[in-house]
């Protein structure tokens, strides 16, 4: 538990509930509470020679109790959001851990604990059609998504300030100051990502703050157009440009265009310098649908983003980012939907990426790799087991001149249940 965002909280729940029972009535009405259970299986297969450990191989159940408050009333309405998380180790043991389900023993780092949690409250202020938060965030912005991958998710602290004030706009600002990761338990300073071949050096190791601003405008239901910036202070600066088209072509079909550019420079204290270009397009037809992404790196490091978050590029997919340095990747996806057959709740998907041109230094740009992803999922509609979902996820990746050989299988059985 972060002692800022429980503070935070603390007085803004005893504001709340200090206020006259008219006032604090909306606070308690309009409130939402749910508990979510997630049993993860994960194994991953390292086939490359030489590999640290054979496998990563672990299982474990997490629990996670969302909490949401309604708002006061008057012209500054005031809320509190909570949320409570717990996993639980079922089955690990030090020649299999890694797997970023579990969090490791500090006194033992290879071995994982048998549990870990963390409580992380909000405070919220609403004015109009904006809200400040204030507390433990989860932003899902181009400039940065909070990881939810694996048991837990990824949290931040900070604060967040979103407005819908003009209609069609949405405008959100704010500032982070530490990250507690998905399989983790404590707070900490911020870095920057070193998967792949980035080549980005930095004079610090870590930062406490993150600041971002993100405008996303809806001209119309077909066309959304977006602008972001993001400083991971003494590391990078980002600006990013975002475009998504629905053109409806009759008769249940349609195409889907997204683009997306991103421009990183440095901070002062690191060599970042990179241009990455994405676009994707899929064409959909009844249950169908059929994509085709282009993604291409350039400048003298690979794409800069937060550690242990996603990132927001088109093949940025459920292994690799294919956002090394000159890195250009291809992406072929499909995707099923069963309820054009009678069947709601199952869907399947399958996509197969190839990177080539990664400078791997020294004047050698032979660098390569592919990844092949498969997710067959189905999540139950009505009657007594509404809300529990299977989900199977498959990966192989496979790589030339650097990187590791891999092959994963990851099975989640979840199930919410809406307290009230």
């Amino acid at each position: 538990m972060h002692r800022n965002s429980v503070t935070i909280g603390l007085l803004v729940a005893g504001g709340a509930l200090g206020l006259s029972g008219t006032a604090a009535a909306e606070f308690v009405k309009d409130s939402k509470a749910s508990l979510e259970l997630r049993n993860f299986y994960f194994n991953r297969d390292f086939r490359q020679d030489n590999a640290p450990q054979s496998k990563a191989e672990e299982w474990a159940q997490g629990f996670l109790l969302r909490y949401e408050s309604g708002f006061t009333e008057g012209s500054i309405g005031v809320g509190l959001d909570a949320i409570g998380l717990l996993g639980v180790k079922l089955d690990s043991s030090p020649d299999r851990a890694g797997s970023g389900l579990l969090k490791r023993d500090r006194e033992a780092p290879k071995r994982a604990q048998d549990e870990y949690g963390e409580v992380g409250l909000t405070a919220k202020l609403r004015a109009s059609k904006s809200t400040l938060k204030l507390g433990t965030l989860m932003p899902k912005l181009p400039v940065l998504l909070a990881n939810d991958s694996r048991l837990l998710p990824q949290t931040f602290e900070g604060g967040q300030l979103n407005s819908l004030e003009l209609d069609g706009l949405t405008f959100d600002a704010g500032r982070l100051r530490q990250v507690n990761q998905r399989d983790s338990s404590d707070y900490e300073d911020m870095s920057i990502t070193t998967v792949g071949v980035k080549n980005i050096r930095a004079r610090n190791t870590t930062s406490d703050a993150f600041d971002f601003a993100n405008l996303s405008y809806k001209w119309n239901d077909q066309l959304t157009t977006g602008y972001g910036f993001g400083r991971l202070d003494d590391f990078y600066r980002q600006h990013y440009l975002t475009l998504n088209h629905l053109l409806p072509l009759g008769d249940g079909q349609s195409l889907k265009s997204d683009l997306r550019f991103a421009r990183s420079t440095d901070e002062g204290g690191s060599n970042v310098d990179n241009k990455a270009f994405g676009a994707m397009f899929t064409y959909g037809i009844g249950g169908h649908a059929l994509g085709l992404g282009y993604q291409k790196m350039s400048g003298n490091t690979g794409f800069a983003y937060v550690n242990g978050t996603d990132a927001y590029l088109v093949n940025f997919v459920q292994i690799s980012d294919f956002a090394n340095r000159e890195e250009r990747s291809w992406q072929a996806r499909y995707d099923y939907n069963f309820a054009a057959v009678g069947i709601p709740g199952l869907t399947f998907m399958t996509r197969y990426l190839s990177g080539d041109g990664i400078e791997l230094g020294a004047g050698r740009d032979d660098g390569r790799e592919w990844e092949r992803d498969t997710d067959i999922a189905y999540v139950v509609q009505s009657g007594p087991l509404k809300n529990l979902g299977l989900k199977w996820r498959n990966a192989t990746v496979r790589s030339t001149n650097f990187g590791n050989d891999l092959d994963e299988n990851r099975l989640i059985l979840s199930y919410t249940l809406p307290l009230w």
